[in-house]
């Protein structure tokens, strides 16, 4: 028997249309001076302007924050936190991806406990420091990936070292999650591929975890089955609605996957490649997450027997390691449809560089979650394998 807590504290509202309800649900919640956390590019598509009519019509005051990037860092979230705290805002709306969300997440961190961002690396660093509750929040995610819209964690760059930072807390999940698969529509194929890659690697490493417990598997398996079906499908034709919305949701359950069992070897990996490379989060993941498979296939192998067998790639009564064999070359089937790099090589990452990736992979939380015991050998193994 295995034990386990499970709390699902965001509302979800999944559908076409679903956005144009946001004005209601703020108001539902009671929101009346809002901070609406959106990046450029929300901007630019119109979405900003359409949340912000929206809200208007609701008789909520908008404020929009717009100052931060692609991996929101410690700057970013301390110049959000001066913003909001000056027009004394009493709610919180992230309206895009990963970015809007954990920057939204992070200024309510700051915003609520005071001091800095690193303060709350870790989990319920907040709940130890102070007794005020974090301001409500909702969030619209655009693309679909990240799985933040599920999660208690914000992922904040350290401005100086570069270095991502977890934080969590049982209060940072949103309140409500719009899931409207209009808005991926205009997502760029680069993102929807980077995005996508990411999600799907969220939904392999959350079965395979040592945290792992039946409700994460719940979700864990329903999340690889939407995404492995749907990726190809979105890629081909980006107008098709019924497969934007598998891949959204797929990414939310992945997320809930991950809020129930943590990840593992891959994202250790990834982390160091994007802190000294600067590579783009799911193309790092992409990189590393076929090897890092096959690395752990003596500790899990009947794992990825299953997830192989939900893709069609193996029966039941298949050879345990054909199976994982033949996820491994999905993974890598999938990563080179959506055009990823498919060696440290071809991204640019020197195998001098090795040692270095290696240490700080082998420090990286999440390797402590993966199912194969994690070091700084077992790293150096899968970076070689991944040259």
């Amino acid at each position: 028997m295995t034990s386990f807590d499970f709390h699902s504290r965001t509302r979800v509202i999944f559908g076409l249309g679903t956005f144009e309800r946001l004005g209601q649900v703020a108001r539902e919640l009671n929101f009346k001076r809002a901070l609406l956390v959106a990046d450029d590019g929300m901007a630019a598509c119109g979405y900003v302007d359409e949340a912000t009519k929206l809200l208007d019509n609701a008789g909520i005051e908008v404020f929009s924050f717009h100052d931060f990037g692609e991996n929101p860092d410690t700057r970013m979230v301390e110049a959000g936190r001066a913003f909001a705290e000056s027009i004394k805002i009493d709610s919180i709306i992230a309206l895009g991806g990963g970015s809007s969300m954990d920057c939204a997440k992070g200024i309510n961190f700051v915003l609520t406990g005071g001091g800095e961002m690193r303060e709350y690396w870790g989990h319920d660093k907040l709940s130890a420091k102070t007794s005020k509750p974090m301001l409500p929040m909702i969030c619209v995610p655009t693309t679909a990936g990240t799985g933040s819209d599920a999660q208690s964690y914000a992922l904040v760059s350290d401005a100086e070292t570069h270095l991502k930072m977890a934080c969590g807390d049982h209060q940072a999940t949103f309140r409500v999650a719009l899931l409207d698969p209009r808005l991926t529509v205009t997502m760029p194929a680069e993102l929807t591929a980077i995005s996508g890659y990411d999600a799907i690697s969220h939904a392999v490493e959350s079965f395979v975890t040592k945290k792992r417990n039946p409700v994460s598997d719940l979700f864990a398996r329903e999340a690889w089955r939407l995404l492995e079906a749907n990726y190809e499908l979105v890629l081909a034709t980006p107008q098709n609605l019924e497969a934007r919305g598998a891949m959204l949701l797929g990414a939310h359950y992945a997320g809930l996957a991950i809020e129930n069992s943590m990840l593992g070897a891959t994202h250790a990996c990834a982390n160091p490649l994007t802190k000294n490379y600067g590579t783009t989060h799911g193309v790092a993941i992409g990189l590393m997450l076929p090897h890092v498979v096959r690395w752990n296939k003596d500790a899990v192998g009947a794992r990825y027997k299953e997830l192989a067998r939900i893709a069609g790639l193996a029966g039941d009564g298949a050879d345990e390691a054909n199976a994982v064999e033949s996820l491994a070359r999905r993974l890598e089937q999938l990563r080179n449809a959506g055009g990823l790099p498919n060696s440290l090589q071809a991204a640019g990452i020197s195998k001098s560089d090795f040692p270095n990736l290696a240490e700080e992979a082998a420090k990286q939380w999440t390797g402590g979650f993966n199912p194969r015991d994690w070091s700084f050998e077992g790293a150096m193994e899968v970076y070689e394998k991944a040259l």
